[in-house]
């Protein structure tokens, strides 16, 4: 039988290799989870959560194929981003908004403006609510409704250990990204001000689920809320700042590349 170089059986070095392949997958199964399930604290009930995770777990196995030891990076830390992003991807392929809830997205944050031009401040909710013609029991299923309706790609800020990245999520689609408009240090400025600006409950939602990376179940249990109104808040509190955000860059003027 013909053997491989230093008198390895190629068929049995393949077989080590996807027992190891197998080892690592069952190794980092649980991070996968962890990732589906926060993902999924973000979309409605009907989304499954066992989908979520069977694809992450292709994203597990493409960071496993591709990873390089040699450039002194954790596994764990390479995987994150291959597995949310395998999540994020299948998602926006499978188009899984229906597009009334788009509309009622949409919808809020033109409320959220007009409010805040009336107020001259955030508006509460119970002025949003007005200016959408609806009592404040029907804004806030709204809220619920088009939670995570624009989900994007939420990426990890690099070594200065601010927590999670949210501008892209805030800032939509490729076509409207301020990154085409602002330089992303201007616009991280211009961010922090409005988050210094949003009521008191909605920035502590978004520091301790971006920052603290807690989940929403775990924040209402900081903030003595039920979980389905710390996901209210926490939408509330995005499409405030995406439209704060659409309203400053659509003003600017287009740099040229």
């Amino acid at each position: 039988m013909a053997t491989g170089t230093y008198g390895y059986q190629p068929a049995a070095y393949a077989d080590a290799a996807l027992m190891q392949r197998e080892a690592l997958v069952l190794q980092h199964l649980p991070q996968v989870r962890l990732i589906a399930r926060r993902i999924h604290d973000q979309l409605p009930d009907y989304i499954s959560l066992d989908d979520l995770i069977s694809t992450g777990v292709i994203g597990l196995l493409a960071a496993i194929d591709k990873f390089d030891p040699s450039l002194n990076v954790q596994l764990n830390t390479f995987a994150e981003r291959k597995i949310r992003g395998a999540i994020l991807d299948g998602l926006r392929e499978t188009d899984w908004a229906p597009r009334k809830v788009r509309k009622k997205s949409k919808l809020i944050q033109a409320a959220i403006h007009r409010a805040k031009q009336r107020a001259g401040r955030d508006a509460a909710e119970e002025e949003i609510a007005a200016e959408l013609g609806i009592p404040l029991a029907e804004y806030q299923k709204w809220l619920t409704e088009v939670k995570g309706v624009e989900l994007e790609r939420l990426e990890f800020a690099g070594g200065d250990k601010t927590g999670r990245s949210f501008i892209q999520f805030i800032a939509g689609g490729e076509e409207s990204s301020p990154f085409n408009i602002l330089e992303r240090s201007e616009l991280e400025r211009i961010l922090a001000l409005a988050i210094d600006r949003i009521p008191k409950i909605e920035r502590t939602v978004l520091h301790l689920y971006y920052f603290e990376e807690l989940n929403l179940r775990q924040i209402g249990e900081v903030v003595g809320m039920h979980l389905s109104r710390v996901a209210q808040l926490r939408t509330q509190a995005i499409l405030r700042l995406r439209s704060h955000l659409e309203r400053v860059w659509t003003s600017q003027p287009r740099r040229k590349g």
